[in-house]
């Protein structure tokens, strides 16, 4: 079983950056890594997500603007948000899917001015 655990959320104003971690229990060399969201009301989607191979794909609105990468020697995977919007704002949870889905708990991200 493996434990995750994101940090690095917090409140940015519109147009700053935000570098989101997500460190496993384990190895996680196998698993396919994703960020998704959840704003109030909303249901969770895709952010990105990163295969074991190193591919990459991005929801369409943060195409440009978020960067997915991982560090299999360190069991972490990071979310780099640039050029923050207020509609980025959610809860933000770290996954991890190999044969089975595995789930951070979140953390907050707030746009506001």
């Amino acid at each position: 079983q493996v434990q995750l655990v994101e940090s690095g959320g917090g409140l940015v104003q519109p147009g700053g950056s935000l570098r989101l971690s997500c460190a496993a229990s384990g190895s996680i060399f196998i698993y396919t890594l994703g960020w998704y969201r959840q704003a109030p009301g909303k249901q969770r989607e895709l952010v990105a997500a990163i295969t074991s191979g190193g591919s990459k794909n991005y929801a369409d609105s943060v195409k440009g603007r978020f960067t997915i990468s991982r560090d299999n020697a360190k069991n972490t995977v990071y979310l780099q948000m640039n050029s923050l919007k207020p509609e980025d704002t959610a809860v933000y949870y770290c996954n991890a899917e190999y044969r089975l889905d595995y789930w951070g708990q979140g953390t907050q991200v707030t746009v506001s001015s």
